[in-house]
């Protein structure tokens, strides 16, 4: 491990969710960027995951590798401490679980010193949460962490600040439940070094990357939603024929064989790619969206009808790569420049109307998309706001 700050802090930056799916390289990107962040702020940081363990442990074991590899690609080798819960249990008890990465003596005695946790998506749960000294929940998909939070704990009761990424939180037309606390909200986190910006590609498509599906449904305003990815897409899957010299592109997983809604989405005139194959790895996933013209997506959830004010990690990379991005209307552009690269649309002839202006104007939207990151998003800004 690297030297403590002078003033012996340690941030604990928390995730459940970047080494149990090691398909996923946009997955672990998430906090790898509040990993870059902190070391670029000369922060003392460890990366404290939870890897649950499974019914296999040979699948354990590769997601424990991969999970090493990566931080080794990314300089952080040392900065880690993986605890494989055995056996996995919605409670995180520090005494069943197995540290590697780090001794169990060191961790104790980072415990016992001042310390900050940034608990991403309420990854550490009690009892071992209640032993961190300033605890941080930090909420990374706004809709539905605040919908859950409404009917269970998902540490309101257990955290000292809330943050979360919903931009409108607050604001008089943002419908999202606040559960009685007092939100402040930061800015999606891009590391503006690691994802640089890069010409105009050759064949750039429109594209995204994501889950076609979503087990979870909703009871909003009495009725059961469908809020799938898939279902919000609905109103825009004639885009390809209304635009036939853009090149539309979807990189999400429409689950094992052959798949009746993959034939419905190619006669539509969507391209179809395998999100595990363009983001098996986190550079793996740079490297596609630098290769892509601009984002355009649809926004599951009840982000949309409760104006969360909400961006996504992946819009915030695209942008950094000089990239523009188009998606549906949460109210979130308020809050960017004027010229973002960021263009917001609620129905077809909007999405028409933005497609045909990235073809047109690129370069300008490419240049605005760049600087509003550098502005906005650049990790350091969030964290310095956040920790002080």
């Amino acid at each position: 491990m690297n030297q403590r700050s002078p003033a012996g802090e340690t941030i604990f930056l928390a995730s459940g969710f970047a080494a149990k799916y090691r398909e996923g390289g946009g997955n672990f990107s998430v906090p790898l960027q509040w990993a870059l962040a902190l070391q670029r702020l000369g922060r003392d940081f460890v990366w404290l995951e939870i890897l649950p363990a499974s019914d296999n442990p040979a699948h354990d074991r590769a997601c424990i590798r991969a999970f090493r590899e990566r931080l080794r690609q990314h300089g952080l080798a040392d900065r880690y401490c993986l605890l494989y819960q055995q056996p996995a249990t919605e409670a995180h008890d520090l005494a069943a679980m197995r540290p590697l990465g780090m001794s169990r003596r060191e961790l104790e005695d980072r415990l016992a010193g001042p310390n900050t946790l940034l608990n991403l998506s309420y990854s550490i749960r009690p009892p071992f949460l209640l032993r961190f000294e300033k605890r941080l929940l930090c909420d990374i998909d706004p809709s539905e962490f605040a919908y859950w939070m409404s009917s269970m704990e998902l540490g309101q009761s257990t955290h000292h600040e809330f943050w979360t990424i919903g931009l409108n939180q607050g604001a008089p037309d943002c419908r999202m439940p606040d559960n009685g606390l007092a939100w402040k909200t930061f800015y999606p986190l891009v590391d503006t070094v690691l994802n640089r910006a890069c010409p105009r590609p050759p064949r750039g498509a429109f594209t995204t990357v994501g889950q076609w599906y979503w087990k979870n449904e909703m009871i909003i305003d009495g009725e059961w939603r469908d809020l799938s990815k898939g279902a919000k897409f609905e109103p825009f899957l004639t885009l390809p024929k209304l635009v036939p010299a853009a090149r539309m592109e979807l990189a999400v997983y429409l689950g094992a064989g052959n798949d009746v809604e993959r034939a419905r989405l190619e006669a539509l005139g969507w391209r179809l790619r395998d999100p595990h194959a363009v983001a098996s790895s986190p550079a793996v996933y740079r490297r596609y969206l630098r290769g892509a013209l601009a984002e355009f997506t649809a926004i599951k959830g009840v982000d949309v009808l409760w104006r969360t004010g909400w961006i996504s990690d992946r819009a915030a990379a695209f942008l950094a790569t000089g990239r523009p991005v188009i998606t549906e209307n949460a109210a979130a552009g308020r809050y960017l420049p004027a010229e973002s690269g960021f263009m917001e649309i609620g129905t077809l002839e909007e999405a028409r109307a933005a497609v045909e202006r990235t073809l047109l104007d690129w370069p300008a939207l490419s240049r605005q998309a760049r600087a509003c990151a550098e502005e906005i998003f650049e990790g350091t800004r969030t964290l310095r706001k956040m920790l002080g």
